[in-house]
This record gives C-alpha cells, structure tokens and sequence, in this order.
C-alpha cells in the first residue's frame, strides 16, 4: 500500500471515529501518523538522482510575493497590470505552465511578483505540477491567493487545505511550545497555561508515535494537539496570505461587501481596473517592509535609494541597518544619530538595539582610530610594564 492509499484510510477511519473525550487519544495518534506520512510524502524518493524539474527563479528585490490559485481566475491578467510584464491570458485554463516573475516599483522598493501555474485539489499529493507550486510559494514573503468572487466559497478552504498539507500555515503565528529532545532522562512535561485541548497522556502517546522517549516540553499557551505536532515536526512555514476576489464586476454589490469585510480579504476587478491601489497598499502593509534612508555626517540625507529592512529579512533595528551597508560597520559604530517616528526628539542618540520605523533618517557616528602615541593631548595609557621586576633597568651613571 502506498503513502496516499494510507493516508486516505487514516482520514476514512478518523472520519468514521466519533469526537469524545475517549477517542481524543485515538484521534491525536491518527493525527501524528498522518503527519508523517504527509512528511514522507514530500521527501524525495530514495536512490533518485537530481532534484526534479521545478521552477528556477532568482530571488530579486526586496520582497518576494506569489500568486497562487485555480485555473482561469486572473493572476496573469493581476500580474500585467501591476508589473507590465506580458503573461499570457487566454479563455481556456492552464494557459500558465511555468512561473513567470515580474517586478513591481512601489514606494521606492523592487517586489517581485511571482504568476505561477494554477493548482487543483489534490495539489499536495502531486497533481497538475502542484509541488513545484507549492515549494516556490514556502520561499515568499507573502502568499496572494486570487479566488474568482462568482465561484463558490468552497474553492478557498480546498485551497487552504492543500497548502496545509504541505506544511504551509497561513496568517499563523508559530506555537509558544518549547520542544527539545535529549538522550536521557525521558520525558519532562510542563505548562505556564491552563490546557484544555491536549493533557500529558496524549503528548505522551504522540512523542511515542515519533519514537522519542526522552524529550523536554514545556507549553507557554493553551495550544492544540495540530500545534504540537507541528513543533514536533519542526518544517512548518508560517506564511501571511490576502485573499484576492477577483471578477466582482460580475457579482451584485451586497457579495461584494460580504466578500470585502471577511479578515484578510480585498476585492479587485482586474477587466475594469478596480481597487488596485488598494491592493498595493495592501501588500505593502502585509509585508512590513522598512524604508531606512542614510545620512552622511554633514551631508544632506540621501532621499534616492533607501535601505529596505523587514522583520521576516533580518529584522529592523540600527545593527540590521549596520550589517545592511557594511558588515564591519558594527564593531567601528559609537552611536546612532535617527530622525524620525522612531524616536522622541530629533535626533536621538540610539545604540544597536532601536527598532527603526519607515522612513527613518540614521547617521552612523564611527569611533575614532587611536593612535600608538595615545588619543588627544594626553596619552589614554602607559607603555610601561605592569610588573617592577619587569621595567628595564637604567644603565649606570658614570663616575
């Protein structure tokens, strides 16, 4: 029997299996097998040679965003309107069969904006080039999930399903869930939260399942049993994802604003050239990138190309700046001088840990090279020996 025949016999019996509190051992053991094999699943097989033929982009840019969806709902029409790169759009489905990348210029930064092949259920399992799909959209910042707003609400949880399965967790945050397996000692479990989802018994039956028997856990927050799993598995990719209705000049407007207030969702109509901008704004906010213009010492600000940061690239404080411009900057940095929101008056004197905002000015004050002689005036130390008996002893005077 095969990985997919046995996780469809899994799903049967966990379907079949009545939620009480005397099954939830049974189901969260199902879950970890499941969970493997989903892992097994997406390893290459043994013995094979090469890693198969997928999608070769060059990251590019200060930002990677993909557009994943069904066939025909508009991501290569979306991708010529907000890049002016040319894929081509036709009235038949799967008219995109690689993944062809644009560039985006919005506020002083370069996005780039991956059109990549749609995907069908079953996706996860291999069907209609769905891995390669999914393996360029776990290497983006953020995921764009363009559904067709005349279609059935059921196309976006096939969809959430099938990246799910892969290891994608979208608008997630990670678990606050310490896991750290050790060689001795068995297992040490501990909680600063009250659990209601998942006991010690059932964290033992699932570390038994992965065959670790001696591990420390310790739960920071009241999580589930998916949670844990996840932790245990140590590959899941927490990914912020939109999702884009597109079409909605063919629905009646009481869909549209259903469609408009759901969370994490914008409306678009790219044949009329709808909310656009909107979107734009959308991405920008989503992705949190950081414009950090640099200022040399009694120079004007240079306004023309910003340094980028991003909490999910490094991170935004004056040390990610520093590393940004030079790697050597942060042993040779005094302080910081920053203009901006970031701080309470203009200029504030800032060390390496100040979180920047957008559009923050930063000079960077170096510190001075001493010289052997001393710094200034005055000598800062003495070349003599620490020890007596190691001073030099002065030769005679002459009688």
């Amino acid at each position: 029997m095969g990985i997919i025949e046995r996780i469809k016999e899994i799903e049967a019996e966990m379907a079949r299996t009545q939620k009480n509190k005397a099954t939830e051992y049974h189901l969260g053991q199902l879950k970890a097998k499941i969970a493997k094999l989903r892992t097994q699943l997406l390893e290459p097989p043994k013995g094979a040679s090469g890693g198969g033929e997928g999608f070769e982009v060059t990251k590019y840019g200060h930002g990677r965003v993909a557009l994943i969806g069904f066939p025909s709902v508009g991501k290569s029409t979306l991708l010529t309107m907000l890049t002016g790169t040319h894929s081509e759009a036709a009235s038949y489905e799967f008219t995109t069969l690689t993944c062809i990348p644009g560039v985006i210029h919005y506020n002083d930064t370069k996005i780039q904006l991956l059109d990549l092949p749609g995907i069908i259920e079953g996706a996860s399992e291999g069907k209609g080039r769905g891995r390669q799909v999914i393996a360029v959209a776990k290497s983006s910042d953020l995921v764009l999930m363009v559904l067709d707003a005349s279609k059935s609400e059921g196309h976006r949880q096939i969809l959430t399903k099938e990246l799910e399965a892969v290891g994608l967790r979208l608008n997630k945050t990670p678990p606050q869930i310490y896991f750290k397996k050790k060689k001795t000692g068995g297992i040490s479990f501990n909680t600063t939260a009250p659990l209601t989802h998942i006991d010690e018994k059932l964290c033992y039956q699932i570390l038994h399942e992965y065959k670790i028997h001696n591990a420390e856990v310790l739960f920071r927050e009241n999580a589930t049993v998916d949670d844990f799993i996840d932790v245990i598995e140590g590959n899941r990719k927490y990914i912020k994802c939109v999702y884009v209705y597109n079409k909605i000049d063919v629905v009646g407007i009481d869909d549209v604003d259903r469609l408009s207030r759901q969370p994490h969702s914008i409306v678009i109509s790219c044949n009329l050239k709808l909310n656009l901008d909107r979107l734009l704004a959308r991405m920008w906010d989503e992705m949190g990138l950081v414009r950090v213009y640099s200022k040399p010492q009694g120079q004007q600000p240079d306004f023309d190309e910003p340094f980028v940061l991003s909490s999910d690239r490094g991170g935004c404080t004056v040390e990610d700046f520093c590393n940004h411009v030079h790697r050597t900057l942060v042993k040779d940095m005094k302080y910081a001088l920053v203009w901006g929101t970031s701080t309470r008056h203009n200029p504030q004197n800032c060390g390496l840990s100040q979180h920047l905002e957008d559009e923050d000015v930063v000079q960077i004050v170096k510190k001075k090279e001493r010289d052997e002689g001393g710094r200034g005036r005055f000598k800062s130390h003495s070349n003599a020996p620490a020890r007596i008996a190691d001073r030099e002893k002065k030769a005679p005077l002459k009688q």
